[in-house]
């Protein structure tokens, strides 16, 4: 939450007037005074002659000049700088309904500056100046209601407050509305809305807009899918020191997505944002030192970003740490801290971590084995989409081991890594055919298409082929004929499952028990 202030200044020529007005004791005209003094307007610019006249008009108990004393206290102009000073000033003016005093020591006491930090004596301030029309403190009334501090979590009361900024032409409120209607929070998810406020804030040239603008372009959301248009809003934001800008921009010259793939650019875009500690980019860094990409491979500075992501918090870069630490690139081999590091990002929701712990809990490495835990996380990996962890479930399920074994379940799982290509699940979709369980018959056409077709797609891997040997021994040459002509449609992309279905709705042969 940023806190922006300006002075007024007296027009031009009227100094003397006002001197001759401030002398006899007038504390609009002292203040104005004050004024000219601090901005140099029609007088030398002089920060203790301006602090003069502000305290004395703001010992006659004007808030305009004892929030003009908080500022000068708060900033150090004229005047040591001292934010318990400031804050007291800001109170003195505060205390009297004047908003912008409201918001800056609201500030201080959401910033613990000068005062003990305080969310809720923020939030009662931060409304006191909101319900009074200040755009500035509705935006950040809509912050504590958004992120629950010194209040419930409230995306709706959030919406509301962010809504009367925005409708004031506040570009923070705008960004922020957009970013309400993009993930629904607090109102109906329309990325259409999204992108309209994003459009408002972007037009007053505001860097957060132009980054999650660009975020709305590069994955298409109700726009047409457009890179170049990414990059370069992208490229707006990061120019004005915006770190997801940065990191987004990074990325787009690492993939070569909207502009030409540069491994230097990407480097260079990654470090930008890395060295504002967003934790992403951190990452991103790292692993452009663990590939040499970019940059002079250097796994030292591999490590040293990976453990600044890591300690941010990013899932990936505690991942990546603890890979470091499972292979003991770099650093002295440690699998506690390896297994430390897999934990964290798992709890976050990393797949690969969850995978790794998985198949560690699985055979006992590093970790006593435990088939349940390792189901667990397998559970989590596959539910995410990784189709290792799918296999390995679905095995699971299948041998019983650390779930009641379910047929039915592993012909799923099954399923859904053969959606994603992979090929060892062809052949063990196929063990279930062959024995006809889990699935809604047994077929020894569908267990050879499938053997087949795994044994095509891997051609390294023995078991196919092995299975396929079995299966024919058993088979009359009508079903092997049948079974020719499904494993030539399962090879067409992306109709293993497609083929087997079709086949097995209007099976071409009768098979013999």
């Amino acid at each position: 939450m940023a806190a922006s202030v300006a002075w007024s200044a007296p027009a031009q020529g009227i100094a003397a007037s006002l001197a001759k007005a401030a002398e006899q004791g007038d504390a609009m005209a002292q203040n104005k005074l004050g004024n000219a003094y601090f901005s140099g307007n029609g007088v030398p610019q002089d920060f203790k002659l301006a602090i003069g006249w502000y305290e004395k008009a703001a010992a006659q108990g004007l808030p305009n000049a004892q929030f003009n004393m908080g500022l000068m206290y708060d900033y150090g102009r004229g005047v040591q700088q001292d934010y318990q000073q400031a804050a007291a000033w800001y109170r003195k003016a505060a205390d009297q309904g004047f908003p912008e005093a409201q918001y800056r020591l609201a500030w201080m006491y959401a910033h613990g500056r000068g005062v003990r930090q305080d969310d809720a004596l923020a939030l009662a301030l931060y409304r006191k100046a909101a319900e009074q029309g200040l755009a500035k403190s509705q935006v950040n009334l809509g912050y504590l209601y958004e992120n629950g501090k010194g209040v419930p979590k409230d995306y709706q009361q959030a919406f509301t407050w962010y809504s009367k900024a925005a409708e004031q032409g506040n570009a923070d409120a705008q960004n922020n509305l957009g970013t309400f209607y993009s993930n629904g929070y607090g109102v109906a998810k329309d990325y259409a809305k999204a992108i309209a406020w994003y459009e408002l804030a972007v037009a007053q040239g505001d860097a957060a807009a132009q980054n999650n603008l660009g975020t709305m372009y590069e994955l298409g959301k109700s726009v047409h899918q457009d890179y170049r248009k990414a990059a370069y809003l992208y490229q707006k934001a990061a120019t004005q020191g915006d770190s997801d800008g940065q990191t987004n921009l990074g990325r787009m010259y690492d993939k070569g997505h909207g502009v030409k793939q540069d491994d230097i650019q990407a480097s260079f875009w990654y470090r930008k944002a890395a060295e504002q500690g967003d934790p992403v980019a951190q990452n991103d860094l790292g692993t452009q030192y663990f590939k040499g990409k970019g940059v002079p491979k250097d796994l030292k500075q591999a490590l040293s970003w990976y453990q600044k992501a890591a300690d941010n918090g990013d899932a990936d870069g505690q991942y990546n740490l603890g890979l470091m630490y499972w292979d003991g690139v770099a650093v002295k081999r440690d699998y506690q801290q390896a297994i430390s590091w897999y934990r964290k990002a798992a709890a976050q929701g990393n797949l690969d971590a969850q995978f790794n712990l998985g198949h560690m809990y699985e055979h006992g490495e590093g970790l006593q084995q435990d088939f349940g835990e390792a189901a667990r996380l397998y559970q989590q990996a596959a539910e995410q989409g990784d189709a290792s962890a799918q296999v390995n479930l679905a095995i699971f399920y299948q041998t019983g081991k650390g779930v009641a074994q379910d047929y039915q379940q592993a012909a799923a799982w099954y399923r859904r890594a053969i959606e994603q290509g992979k090929a060892s699940a062809e052949n063990d979709l196929g063990v279930l055919y062959f024995h006809g369980d889990g699935v809604p018959n047994k077929s020894r056409v569908a267990a050879y298409a499938l053997y087949a077709t795994s044994a095509a797609n891997n051609p390294a891997d023995p078991n196919p082929k092995n299975n396929l040997a079995r299966v024919v021994e058993q088979m009359s040459q009508e079903e092997i004929n049948a079974a020719r002509v499904l494993a030539r449609d399962m090879a067409k992309p992306g109709q293993v499952l497609t083929a087997l279905d079709a086949y097995l709705a209007r099976p071409t042969v009768k098979e013999q028990p």
